[in-house]
């Protein structure tokens, strides 16, 4: 389903899949770059709390069902993003909880093992959590940022291309050479969003990614995030999408004259708003390339909920309901 995202004891347990205790912080689900620099890096605004639920129902239609396995992906702790854990609710059937990290961070998820699920009888999971969004302020000092000259490890994925993001099409990279040209740093990532914004009417559909979305004139919020990620990774740039409930949006990473590095959000499509978010929706997850090991040979441009499980006597399958939203 499209969305219509510190190294600690904590954090490496939910990486090995380890149970988490009712009221404590979900954790970080990326690695400190990620963090904003304390000088030039986006300042935090109010915050807004809400809680979000995230859970299934599940019933075995046309007979018993067995070893049955679901993750769903849960909003994580990020520096505008604060998160905990309030209650967690599972039937009988239900025999535990686990929480994991996806490779290259980006995505925690829920995980659920329910051994043997009768006919007639319903599973179901619902974990609250308690939600802090910050919107986030420009910083005012904008002339110390530049392109990060060597990306540090964990930023290199954010120059590659990925799903709907052609960053090699022919005429996605003529469409974004020019753009910026004589500018350095902030100047050169703002001109490339107002170039994409400026060449692309908002407009709702299905995904068809940065290329054809470049040969219509139009797309969606996804289509626009697309074409300005394509356009900073061709640049050298690192830029990723934030998936938040019903939305996406792009954020960019430069660094200041001090080598510190920091993201910085901008609204793709809508409103205009460079290198700040006045919107406070959940974040559920970060990046546009995922690989997870239960989807093995895939590439997840996000990553949605997903569910297993095997018929006794060749006669039943699990029939799932996805629960995600405001509590």
């Amino acid at each position: 389903t499209r969305p219509v995202p510190r190294r600690s004891w904590l954090r490496a347990g939910l990486a090995l899949g380890l149970p988490l205790a009712l009221g404590r912080r979900i954790g970080r689900a990326a690695d400190d770059v990620d963090a904003p620099a304390a000088t030039s890096g986006p300042t935090l605004g109010d915050f807004r709390r809400q809680r979000f639920q995230v859970g299934l129902t599940m019933s075995a239609v046309g007979g018993p069902c067995r070893e049955i396995f679901a993750s769903l992906p849960v909003p994580a702790e990020w520096p505008e993003q604060r998160v905990e854990i309030v209650n967690e609710e599972t039937s009988i059937d239900v025999r535990r909880l686990r929480y994991r990290t996806l490779p290259g961070g980006g995505v925690r998820q829920l995980l659920v093992d329910i051994p043997v699920l009768p006919v007639g009888q319903q599973a179901r999971v619902l974990v609250t959590l308690e939600l802090e969004r910050a919107a986030l302020i420009a910083p005012e000092d904008t002339g110390r940022l530049s392109i990060p000259p060597k990306p540090a490890k964990e930023l290199k994925p954010f120059l590659l291309p990925g799903p709907s993001i052609e960053t090699r099409h022919p005429k996605v990279v003529k469409f974004a050479k020019p753009l910026g040209d004589g500018l350095e740093g902030w100047e050169k990532v703002e001109a490339i969003y107002d170039g994409v914004r400026e060449r692309i009417e908002y407009r709702d559909g299905p995904l068809k990614g940065a290329a054809r979305a470049l040969a219509d004139g139009w797309g969606d919020c996804e289509e626009l995030t697309c074409l300005f990620i394509a356009c900073a990774r061709i640049h050298g740039i690192p830029a990723r999408t934030v998936w938040v409930e019903g939305h996406c949006y792009p954020e960019f990473h430069l660094v200041d004259d001090e080598g510190q590095g920091a993201w910085f959000p901008c609204q793709a499509a809508g409103t205009r708003a460079f290198g700040s978010m006045p919107d406070q929706l959940p974040i559920l997850q970060k990046g546009d390339s995922f690989r997870d090991p239960d989807r093995p040979g895939k590439t997840l441009r996000y990553v949605s909920e997903f569910c297993r499980g095997a018929a006794m006597a060749d006669a039943g399958s699990p029939r799932v309901e996805w629960i995600r939203g405001p509590a």
